[in-house]
């Protein structure tokens, strides 16, 4: 049972800590920031049981990895922790009708996941991108013209940081500016599913998921069934009409690619967009430093905003043979739990690592995943979507400041929900 943040006992050891309790997630974060430095400190990654879930049996626990060397030599290591095993954005594993719509490649391993990847990667080379660049800029500039109209301020999360990857997801993908609300809403039900805003009941979970995959699915197979006959310049005909080296997208592999796009691409930038202007609000000096120079110092700090906000908490992996990593034994059939937000913070390799500094360099974060097949495919997307959002707000509202966030209720989402601005 949750207790109230009042009843909430102190975390003063690594043995106070359980990751797998939901009561945790609830903490403030100062405290769960106390708590990843403590399980830092031990000599091998924490054990705990598996979260308890309505639509999943219990399952044999996972190795909690926490450090930063950890986190690269499991990614750089597909062949010993796998993804395909059960999937890798959950903890436990997910039953075949899930999988069905959240089986993307990011839950896949090689040969399919390379099959995938190899279709789908050439819509996100930086060449690719590039072509995107003035509609990013168009977007984020009327983005910052409808904040200004306001007069005052907004909530930032739902009218800024949401909107400008939201759009620009969509009309990658040839989806009409009428389904916008539509995929926003579902998006949120897939990655909130745990916050009473968005599935009000716990019961409810499991098929709140299905059906907003179910939805989103549906939504881009209809656009497909007719992007074939009738192909347009959008990501949706490119793929469903794609033939490389005889290889082509089936209808489910679509489906789940566009829930995987949606969510990934819309939620994690948003939410380093969100954080960003959080920390920049927290950190003056180092808004006037940006302020000197917007664009030559506009790489740095996207980085530091992506370090701390590290938008995904965690990814799973299951060990595929006995494996010694780091002078820790890893047997078969164990799974281990990537905590990209605590690597981000080890004091091995980042120094005062709670600072944010825009000028940190180097600055080897693992915001977008660990080095590996399963590096972030829309990574150069996210750095210039936040980057030209910044820009637009430094130049034309630099006086914006943050209001105390609402975060989200998440184990997996390093999440803002709601946060007042003003200028």
């Amino acid at each position: 049972m949750t207790t109230s943040p009042v009843e909430r006992a102190p975390i003063s050891s690594a043995a106070d800590i359980n990751l797998s309790d939901w009561d945790f997630w609830g903490r403030p974060m100062g405290e769960r920031e106390h708590a990843f430095r403590l399980l830092r400190e031990l000599d091998m990654p924490a054990f705990f049981a598996e979260p308890e879930v309505s639509f999943a049996p219990p399952g044999v626990g996972y190795h909690a990895l926490v450090r930063h060397a950890d986190i690269l030599e499991a990614s750089r290591n597909p062949d010993v922790f796998c993804s395909g095993a059960g999937g890798a954005t959950n903890i436990v594993d997910m039953p075949a009708e899930f999988i069905e719509y959240f089986g993307s490649m990011i839950s896949m391993d090689d040969p399919r996941h390379a099959r995938l990847r190899r279709i789908v990667s050439r819509a996100f080379t930086p060449k690719m991108i590039k072509q995107f660049e003035a509609d990013v800029e168009t977007a984020a500039g009327q983005i910052v013209d409808d904040l200004i109209a306001t007069g005052s301020g907004c909530d930032f999360v739902t009218e800024v940081a949401a909107r400008l990857p939201l759009k620009i997801i969509c009309d990658m993908m040839g989806i009409p500016e009428s389904d916008y609300r539509f995929v926003f809403d579902r998006s949120n039900v897939i990655l909130g599913a745990s916050d009473p805003e968005y599935v009000s009941d716990p019961a409810a979970i499991a098929t709140s998921l299905l059906t907003a995959g179910m939805e989103l699915q549906q939504l881009v197979q209809d656009l497909a069934a007719h992007r074939l006959g009738t192909p347009t310049d959008d990501l949706i005909s490119a793929l469903v009409n794609a033939n490389i080296d005889g290889e082509q997208l089936t209808a489910q592999e679509l489906g789940s690619f566009f829930i995987l796009l949606v969510v990934a691409g819309n939620e994690t930038t948003r939410n380093a967009i969100s954080h960003g202007l959080r920390l920049l609000t927290d950190n003056l000096d180092q808004k006037a430093r940006w302020l000197e120079d917007v664009d030559g110092r506009a790489a740095g700090a996207v980085e530091e905003i992506v370090r701390l906000a590290a938008p995904v908490n965690y990814m799973r992996r299951k060990v595929t043979r006995d494996h010694v990593m780091n002078g820790n034994l890893y047997r078969t059939g164990e799974k281990v739990v990537m905590y990209y937000w605590s690597a981000n913070r080890d004091e091995r390799v980042f120094a005062e690592p709670d600072r944010f500094d825009i000028g940190r360099s180097p600055n080897p974060h693992v915001g977008f995943g660990g080095p590996g097949p399963h590096f972030c495919l829309g990574a150069h997307l996210a750095r210039r979507e936040i980057t030209v959002m910044f820009r637009e707000l430094l130049r034309r509202v630099p006086q914006i400041e943050a209001g105390p966030p609402e975060r989200l209720f998440s184990s997996f989402i390093n999440g803002i929900k709601h946060m007042d601005c003003t200028f």
